[in-house]
């Protein structure tokens, strides 16, 4: 008798939605959410920025050797623990959109204790860094810095299984200001520590990372005090064990898809902390992290110092501009796993048109200035002439990519807030190497194009992956996709709230 009381409501809900007003609303709803996640993801980002500044100051060695550790810790530990908790963005959204609230503390202390397993391989190899970066070709000296360095961010580590987890179970629930504000908290936190572990006491590069593991602490404190203590949690806080347990087999299904989703997004900002580490003649040997190969690449090259300098400026430009983007993204998976819950897909495909307009309108914008400053952009990098024109015609290259990766990161969200990372995996990885890489190695090798040619495969990857995700959102049969989200949600029985820890 409930069911048809509910799909009336619901159906109310969906005339309402699909109006010009509908849509202005919608429009507020995503903007809303967009703009605090935009901020969330530069704050994070300044964490290592702010690290690298701080350790460039204490001489190359220890820069090299922060850049290579970095690097090393992102691509070995971060880049897994994000994607995996990247699950709870079609579990807890869609979970919150059916208004089964207790299932979201279940899955994110699910999500929190699958994660944790995940460490204890990640600290040993950490632990050996240094070994195992003499072992791949690297300078001992500076092996030996990165190994220090990521000891002491072994810290940091532990806290981001529940600073992901806790980040994603808020933003399921659009509760973006406390994420904005303890982010900011800890990057100013983190500043001022990082000050003074770096310069004022003898631990140097290690203060950097000491730093960092305190400021991640200090925001998962913040979260998790906000969590307990607030009235907008007090449904999805609570948690069955037992439905804990059972969630696992979930988390990891929805999980390893959405961290292969995430590699090659990851590895934009990975490449601006490698290229420090290049500029004094090192390079991580990850062969098979796409965008690093390219940069790899561009070392080969006769004139590697050029070529590698503007492709990392380029790929700087497009790791500052993709946080507009993801924080679009991760609206837009919100807005559909909540709709999908709850059993609206026309609501559903509102947010995605919705999603999909801005992330059109902001490259243009973007792209528009880029054009019309191209032959003076390159001044803010560099001030050698040579430098500056390089820029100059790889710009028009460099507005194709912007355009083309603003669709792909707002169409991965609503593949996350679908359920299907597994799709979206499957594109990435097929975009970038089975057409990308190729590409660039041969216009680059081949065609003699060099650099621009390296770029125009970065651009041929992006364009694939944007139009294939495109085409896969198009024919999404949304009726069938809130039908099989309702399924989910309601597969296993809801306890009653005395059964709750």
């Amino acid at each position: 008798m409930e069911e048809p009381l509910l799909c009336r409501r619901n159906l109310e809900e969906e005339k309402r939605k699909i109006t010009w007003s509908g849509f202005a609303e919608e429009l507020k709803a995503v903007s809303y959410m967009a703009v605090p996640m935009v901020a969330v993801s530069v704050s994070h980002y300044c964490l290592q920025v702010i690290t690298m500044i701080m350790v460039g100051h204490l001489g190359e060695l220890p820069l090299s050797g922060c850049a290579l550790g970095v690097s090393f810790a992102n691509v070995t530990g971060f880049s897994f623990i994000f994607g995996i908790a990247g699950a709870l963005e079609t579990l807890c959204g869609q979970a919150y959109g059916a208004q089964q609230y207790q299932k979201l503390g279940s899955y994110t202390y699910c999500s929190i204790l699958s994660l944790y397993p995940i460490c204890i391989p990640i600290c040993f190899s950490w632990i050996f860094m240094d070994k195992l970066l003499v072992s791949l070709g690297q300078n001992p000296e500076i092996s030996v810095e990165a190994g220090r360095y990521a000891i002491w961010l072994i810290p940091a580590l532990l806290a981001y299984p529940i600073l992901q987890s806790l980040i994603r179970y808020l933003q399921c629930q659009s509760l973006v200001l406390p994420m904005f504000l303890s982010s900011s908290a800890a990057v100013l936190l983190h500043t001022c520590l990082c000050w003074i572990l770096t310069y004022k006491t003898s631990m140097g590069i290690a203060g950097g990372a000491l730093s960092t593991g305190l400021a991640l602490w200090f925001n998962v404190t913040l979260l998790v005090i906000y969590m307990r203590y607030s009235s907008a949690c007090e449904k999805s806080r609570a948690f069955v064990f037992k439905d804990v347990l059972s969630c696992v087999k979930e988390i990891f299904s929805y999980g390893v898809p959405s961290a292969a989703m995430i590699w090659d997004v990851h590895n934009l900002v990975l490449t601006e902390l490698i290229f420090f580490g290049s500029v004094i003649g090192q390079f991580c040997s990850l062969e098979w992290w796409s965008f690093e190969l390219l940069i790899l690449l561009s070392g080969l090259l006769p004139d590697s110092m050029l070529e590698t300098s503007v492709l990392s400026i380029c790929m700087t430009i497009t790791t500052l501009h993709f946080f507009v983007p993801y924080g679009i993204s991760a609206a837009a998976s919100t807005r559909v796993s909540n709709e999908l819950g709850a059993g609206n897909p026309e609501a559903a495909r509102l947010s995605v048109i919705v999603a999909t307009v801005i992330g059109l309108i902001e490259p243009i914008m973007v792209v528009t200035v880029f054009l019309s400053w191209r032959h003076v952009f390159g001044y803010i990098f560099s001030n050698e002439v040579e430098v500056v024109n390089y820029i100059a015609q790889i710009i028009p290259l460099l507005c194709i990519s912007v355009f083309m990766d603003s669709l792909q990161a707002v169409l991965s969200g609503v593949a996350r807030g679908t359920g299907w990372q597994h799709i979206g995996a499957y594109v990435n990885l097929g975009a970038y190497y089975l057409v990308g890489i190729p590409v660039a190695a041969c216009l680059c090798f081949v065609a003699k194009w060099r650099g621009k040619g390296l770029w125009t495969g970065i651009v041929s990857g992006t364009t694939v992956q944007a139009l294939v995700l495109a085409i896969v959102t198009a024919s999404i049969n949304w009726q069938k996709q809130a039908n099989n989200a309702r399924e989910r949600i309601q597969e296993k029985p809801v306890r009653a709230n005395n059964g709750a820890a």
